[in-house]
């Protein structure tokens, strides 16, 4: 259900709607109120002492956002988004 609200975007799989939902982000309009970096966050504190990938997740949740493939995010972009997040560089 909430997995199918969210897996229409782009860039984002079952998988990683499964995993917004575990922490709360079930629609498109949780997902952009929140933002990518923050999303990231909550979803890596489900998961201590584990890196999520984050082309995977951190880039393809601002993909999805934008509506567009995660790759095509320009390195600009990525280094925003990493320290967004807090994480190195």
């Amino acid at each position: 259900m909430a997995a199918h609200q969210l897996s229409h975007l782009r860039n984002i799989g079952n998988t990683v709607a499964l995993r917004l939902g575990e922490v709360g982000i079930k629609s498109e309009a949780e997902l952009r109120r929140v933002g990518a970096a923050q999303a990231y966050q909550l979803m890596a504190a489900q998961c201590p002492g584990k890196r999520l990938p984050v082309c995977y997740y951190l880039y393809s949740l601002e993909g999805a956002l934008q509506d567009r493939p995660w790759d095509a995010l320009s390195e600009q972009e990525k280094a925003a988004l990493r320290l967004a997040a807090g994480l190195p560089r």
